[in-house]
């Protein structure tokens, strides 16, 4: 779907093709970074252009003079009103009110899908999200992530993206024996045994519980005394398959379904590593080698070693990196380039969401992934950064279920889904965020997903207000929106940026962009609204004004309508009543 930005930036393209012609500018410009947008200030105008900044280096011309030759075309395009140069080049765009009133109508027109873009051009995107240790119940330190990629996946889905949403299993390393090993002692612990307090190293959550219980149910005594060599293979996939299963059930309480789990353990059994390293091996990216000392202070039973290494350092990676111990035995890196050779396989792109102590491996595994697809899938990582949580400004304490954290079904029990997703998107996943419950389920313009919320039900209530009065608010013409004054026509053109913001957070992955949008729209919607406090004559709703009603409901109908779209793409509820 083509918006108002799409719209004119072709007539900006048109006049720049009119100007060439003219022999006004050269031929043959780049254009590509040629941009409409509103202006900082909207007092400037409604759209402004950057075209004569641009474009004025390569011309090699002055800015402003540049500006002129592109002013006296744009003037010419359609609905256009006038044409302002301001500071060095920039060009600001003023556009007729029959303009705005048919993008008002456009947004009523189009409904669920208005601002559905087709940037994506329907390439496949692997969004791998969540893909925590499979050893427990999903906490705190998982949630944001879990949220940021599931929305980001909504969003590139919504801009015309074909996306697969997947969660690896680490299911290979040192971690999932622990488990097992803590399950085995669950496991006796059901058959009678007391196990008294639970030794460190172990998991001593309450979570593993019914895990051993149904190990003891299924087995009886059989592996009580058995050696570990005889169970733990057994253990630690049952203990996984359950695990995976609370996992999921956490992610569902936040409205999360991936659609594809992929497996370390099956991935290595399959030889997907070797066939990596090979692929690596014959492009004359793999040698056998030694890494050098540490840097600092060697320690002193520190030797020289010699690996399998990928010469990572080739693609922009600070060293190279070993894929394989000496020992024989693949490393965690070694596995990870083979798993996103796999994904590289179905997706035309990627994109890991990643936590903040994941940071330091970005570099390597994007070396591999360039090496490994000769730099023709791309890789973004998305780093989130961590969440604290407090209750009244105090830091919440651990859970009594898990043992050491915070579960994300205790959070969700608590504030309700809505409210951790939207608030775990209302900043940029590189930055900290703090997360007060209380705040979380107040009800005030301080808690952003009550004010964006509470803007949808206002305007719903509206409009069966208009219904019980016998107010046809779907009844609008051109006549009838005239009586949109000024305040009117600034909310509606921050309700038309939409399809812009959906293009931009995709392009950018940043969804934080999209719960931005939205809580300044539901300000605007909410100052506007609240005019009528002071000046009854300002109300949205004048039965005696019946025209007047119908066009300013109009007005609400599209920012309600643009607010629940928005809402949707991040999984929230767009609420009919609160």
């Amino acid at each position: 779907m083509s918006s108002l930005f799409d719209t004119y930036l072709t007539h900006v393209h048109a006049a720049l093709d009119a100007a060439e012609a003219k022999g006004a500018i050269p031929a043959g410009l780049e254009r590509r970074n040629v941009t409409v947008e509103p202006p900082r200030d909207p007092a400037h105008g409604d759209l402004s252009t950057n075209a004569a900044m641009v474009l004025a280096k390569p011309a090699r011309s002055n800015p402003r003079a540049l500006a002129e030759a592109i002013k006296a075309e744009l003037e010419t395009a359609e609905g256009v009103e006038a044409v302002e140069i301001a500071g060095p080049g920039f060009l600001n765009l003023r556009l007729s009110v029959d303009i705005w009133l048919a993008e008002l109508q456009a947004i009523e027109a189009g409904g669920d899908d208005y601002g559905r873009s087709d940037v994506g051009a329907g390439r496949t995107v692997n969004v791998e999200f969540v893909s925590a240790n499979p050893t427990g119940p999903m906490h705190m330190g998982h949630c944001r992530g879990a949220v940021i990629g599931d929305a980001l996946a909504s969003l590139l889905a919504f801009a015309g993206y074909a996306v697969t949403k997947e969660y690896y299993v680490n299911d290979a390393g040192g971690q999932v024996d622990t488990l097992a090993r803590s399950v085995h002692l669950r496991y006796r612990e059901a058959l009678g045994e007391t196990v008294g307090e639970i030794p460190e190293g172990l998991y001593p959550g309450d979570y593993l519980i019914p895990t051993g219980q149904a190990l003891a149910k299924e087995y009886g005594d059989k592996y009580a005394a058995a050696p570990e060599d005889e169970w733990l293979l057994l253990f630690r996939e049952r203990s996984v398959g359950a695990m995976m299963d609370l996992i999921r059930g956490d992610l569902a309480k936040l409205g999360i379904r991936h659609d594809l789990f992929a497996s370390e353990w099956a991935l290595q059994q399959a030889g997907a590593v070797d066939r990596a390293e090979a692929k690596l091996r014959a492009m004359g990216h793999v040698y056998e080698g030694t890494l050098d000392p540490p840097k600092g202070e060697v320690p002193d039973d520190w030797e020289p070693v010699e690996m399998t290494l990928f010469r990572a350092s080739n693609f922009g990676d600070d060293v190279d990196r070993p894929m394989k111990k000496s020992d024989g035995k693949w490393t965690y890196f070694g596995a990870d380039a083979a798993y996103h050779l796999q994904k590289s396989e179905t997706a035309d792109e990627l994109i890991n969401i990643w936590g903040a102590d994941h940071a330091g491996t970005v570099k390597r595994i994007k070396a591999a992934v360039e090496a490994l697809t000769g730099g023709e899938t791309p890789l973004d990582v998305v780093v989130v950064q961590m969440v604290r949580l407090f209750r009244d400004g105090e830091p919440v304490k651990m859970s009594k279920r898990s043992g050491n954290f915070v579960t994300l079904e205790e959070m969700v029990d608590e504030v309700g889904k809505d409210a951790v997703r939207f608030i775990m998107l209302n900043r940029r996943a590189d930055a900290p965020l703090d997360f007060d419950l209380a705040k979380a389920i107040e009800q005030s313009k301080d808690n952003p997903v009550f004010y964006v919320q509470y803007a949808h039900a206002r305007i719903q209530s509206m409009r069966r207000k208009a219904a019980a009065e016998g107010i046809d608010d779907a009844a609008t013409s051109a006549a009838t929106l005239a009586y949109l004054d000024d305040t009117d026509m600034t909310l509606l053109k921050q309700a038309a940026q939409w399809p812009r913001i959906v293009r931009l957070a995709a392009h950018a992955r940043e969804p934080h962009r999209v719960a931005s949008y939205l809580g300044d729209l539901a300000a605007a919607f909410h100052a506007n609204y609240n005019r009528g406090n002071d000046d009854p004559a300002l109300r949205f709703f004048l039965p005696e004004k019946p025209a007047q009603t119908q066009a300013r409901l109009a007005l609400a109908r599209a920012v309600g309508q643009v607010i629940a779209t928005g809402l949707r793409v991040m999984g929230v509820e767009p609420v009919e009543e609160m």
